[in-house]
């Protein structure tokens, strides 16, 4: 094999762990266009007896989402639940000092976690670490999860709901380490308040999942030290660590913008060891797992103004409603095949977020909903990964960013179902095509089913007409019987577009 050439080395028996399906979650906050006209528009033509848009809620069943963040993000930090629940008609409206909007509360914790109920979505619902504590965030979990007979119990079932709601995963606060989260603390401070909400929670429930708060991203000037202090005061109560990370394409710098999967598989791992580190060091065998409940492309630097420049704003205003591009759905491709190759560490994962902001579903008030470019590669991944993530082996030559040093220029990732169903995703980086060499010894590979986007070079431009010519341009299915090749013994040769992401369906079975 010539050193330009790539191979993906594919065995069966060689698993990194199981692909848990919470992998494939999403986001909703209090935030611009997101919940009003976003999955809630009374009197939408599509709107169920409920208020929530149908239209949206098939696209959300189509993006394949199992689980759905709420409140918040930065919303969290100045929320107070109790307001949001009731009559509606008597709950009064607040300022959102994070982003500078006025809260109808025509939406709250009933409201959304019946709609996730009735949609199939296991929801993850965030505390108020920011300007509450211990006692909000216990009484919440038992407002949720609580039995008749006791006081935030006994209130749910007052406001309608008799069955508790069962919520499972819990957020300990939302990016406290951030200068700009209302209620900011020192990872000292933090750290202490989130073992005593999170004690106190699971006592109110103790079979919930806790998520403590990682840094914001691995550019915080904190990081590694913030999950350390962190966790030496939570590691015993806590199940998760948060990461939170976003990229975009910078001064035209393609390279780099390619290269996001790489960074957050960097940051991935000095996570993971910044955890095991505490573990260590308190001889435990217990691993703490990541939840990556904030991912995506946004153009933070270059698009978005900050929250402190927002004007105070009712009725649902649009902010952060990114457009996308074949060029931002390759990318986001390519951070899946990232998380689908740290399965063994990271069990949950949100898209940042479901719909308007920065999202892969955009809607119109009173009008249609339609798929972003960056709604097909995840809607794939998620139908396609199933089963156990494969510790796949790649040969690839590198190429160098100005952003992330050398970088592979394919990457790969793979899932194999106790049936030998396979899914391989691929990604090539570069400006020209590439031909990869999949080996599989002692395997059987066949392929029946691939799609494929490419990376374009017009700008994105908001509306439904833009994201039709993208997907009919970039987005489509793969000819399997002319990018695919069997050759001679346990090698099969693809061919891949140049800045591109695969997705191949087929089956992998021991010979």
């Amino acid at each position: 094999m010539s050193d330009n050439a790539v191979r993906v080395t594919l065995h069966p028996a060689f698993r990194k762990g199981r692909v848990d399906r919470r992998l494939f979650g999403s986001f909703v906050e209090h935030l611009g266009r997101a919940v009003y006209t976003g999955i809630y528009e009374p009197g939408h033509p599509t709107a169920d007896e409920h208020g929530f848009r149908g239209d949206v809620a098939g696209l959300t069943r189509e993006l394949g989402v199992t689980v759905v963040r709420y409140p918040g993000g930065n919303f969290v930090s100045n929320y107070v639940w109790e307001d949001g629940v009731g009559p509606v008609e008597q709950r009064k409206p607040f300022l959102d000092l994070a982003w500078r909007t006025v809260e109808p509360y025509l939406v709250g914790t009933d409201e959304f976690l019946q709609w996730a109920e009735r949609e199939g979505i296991e929801p993850m619902m965030a505390v108020n670490l920011g300007t509450r504590g211990v006692e909000a965030a216990a009484a919440l979990v038992e407002y949720c999860n609580g039995e008749a007979g006791t006081r935030w119990a006994d209130l749910r079932i007052a406001n309608g709901r008799e069955k508790p709601y069962g919520v499972r995963l819990w957020c300990l606060g939302n990016e406290m380490d951030g200068p700009w989260q209302i209620g900011h603390k020192d990872a000292h401070e933090y750290g202490k308040l989130a073992a005593q909400a999170g004690h106190a929670m699971k006592l109110v429930d103790p079979s919930i999942e806790l998520v403590v708060c990682g840094s914001s991203s691995m550019q915080m000037p904190t990081f590694g030290e913030w999950e350390r202090t962190v966790l030496s005061y939570t590691y015993d109560i806590v199940d998760h660590i948060s990461m939170h990370a976003y990229y975009e394409e910078l001064d035209g710098d393609r390279g780099s913008f390619l290269a996001s999967g790489t960074a957050m598989d960097r940051f991935v791992d000095r996570v993971v060891a910044s955890a095991d580190a505490v573990g260590a060091e308190r001889r435990s065998d217990k691993k703490i797992t990541i939840s990556f409940d904030e991912w995506n492309v946004w153009y933070l630097e270059s698009r978005f103004p900050g929250e402190k420049n927002l004007p105070i704003q009712r009725d649902a205003p649009r902010i952060i409603e990114d457009v996308y591009s074949g060029l931002d759905a390759v990318v986001v491709g390519d951070l899946l095949v990232t998380l689908l190759n740290h399965a063994d560490r990271v069990p949950v994962a949100a898209l940042a977020q479901l719909v308007n902001v920065i999202a892969p579903i955009m809607t119109e008030p009173g009008g249609e909903a339609w798929r972003q470019p960056t709604f097909h590669p995840f809607a794939t991944t998620a139908r396609l990964a199933r089963g156990e993530a494969l510790d796949v082996r790649v040969t690839t030559p590198s190429y160098g960013t100005a952003r992330h040093g050398e970088v592979p220029v394919v990457t790969a990732a793979a899932t194999v179902d106790d049936d030998g169903a396979l899914a391989l995703f691929l990604t090539n980086r570069s400006a020209e095509p590439v031909e990869v060499e999949i080996d599989h010894v002692g395997s059987a590979l066949a392929v029946h089913e691939g799609l494929r986007m490419l990376a374009d070079h017009e700008p994105a431009v908001h509306g439904p007409q833009h994201a039709a010519r993208v997907a009919e341009r970039c987005w489509g299915p793969v000819d399997v019987t002319t990018a695919v090749r069997p050759a001679q013994g346990a090698r099969t040769t693809v061919r891949l577009e140049p800045e591109s992401w695969t997705a191949l369906a087929g089956t992998l079975t021991t010979a």
